[in-house]
């Protein structure tokens, strides 16, 4: 089974996409063995980059990695072979991991990395996994792939009309979704379009920007979405993130 996975990833083209998951997953895992083991001052470990007394958080080379795999691929991979390909997305994967699993330091201006505001980094990173796994898998954000296979058949007014009615319900429950703060969700559904219509319809997180639009006026709203997110879903997301990244709500120990 796995090498008939394998080859139809292949023949699809999809060797790239492959490599670059595995680089991230790969990359994410390394690095944040490494903060645990530079949290927890073990000795043999190397600990931080700090030339001249400048912490070099890991996010500079991610941003380096990125640049190389990226200018890589765009540039040099098309005269290359697919090997080439191969190895550039994994470069590319590798920056990828390094950049967002330090996302919340980019997105609070602040290192974070251990506080509580450094959850958003681990939910980047398995977003990043996802959406690259459902690509590797031959999914396609919003049908894109199948929605327009139609249209390219029957150029007929009503067939027009249908396919761009049809993707702009999907981009309109996509935004409303990910403005009631369900990012999973939307993400999600941007590939399994219920996903879309059932997170469109249920009730917004309380912080998200669409609780504080429209639930101002309705308290009875609020309250139930405030005891489902402190109930349900704040404790399982708290749990899960601590054991993949490690304890947050504690800032790491002063560099000596």
């Amino acid at each position: 089974m796995f090498a008939r996975t394998f080859q139809e990833i292949a023949n699809g083209g999809r060797l790239p996409t492959l490599f670059m998951l595995l680089a991230i997953i790969a990359a994410f895992t390394f690095i944040r063995f490494s903060t645990r083991m530079i949290r927890a001052e073990v000795k043999w470990w190397p600990g931080n980059i700090t030339p001249g007394g400048l912490h070099l958080h890991h996010v500079v080379f991610g941003v380096g990695f990125m640049l190389v795999g990226g200018l890589g691929l765009v540039v040099l991979a098309p005269a290359f072979n697919l090997t080439a390909s191969c190895v550039l997305a994994a470069v590319f994967g590798v920056g990828v991991a390094l950049v967002l699993d330090e996302f919340a330091l980019i997105l609070h201006l602040s290192d974070v990395y251990w506080a509580n505001e450094g959850r958003s980094s681990i939910a980047a990173v398995f977003a990043a996994i996802a959406i690259t796994g459902l690509f590797l898998l031959g999914f396609h954000p919003l049908g894109i792939a199948g929605n327009f296979d139609l249209l390219r058949e029957d150029q007929s007014v009503v067939v027009r009309v249908a396919t761009l009615g049809y993707f702009t319900a999907q981009c309109v429950l996509a935004v409303i979704v990910l403005l009631k703060g369900k990012f999973w969700t939307g993400f999600l559904g941007m590939i399994f379009v219920p996903f879309l219509a059932v997170g469109a319809f249920r009730l917004s997180r309380p912080r998200a920007p669409w609780a504080k639009h429209f639930y101002a006026n309705s308290p009875e709203k609020l309250a139930r979405s405030k005891a489902r997110e402190q109930h349900y879903r704040a404790p399982f997301m708290r749990r899960f993130q601590d054991a993949v990244g490690g304890p947050f709500g504690v800032q790491p120990p002063e560099t000596p």
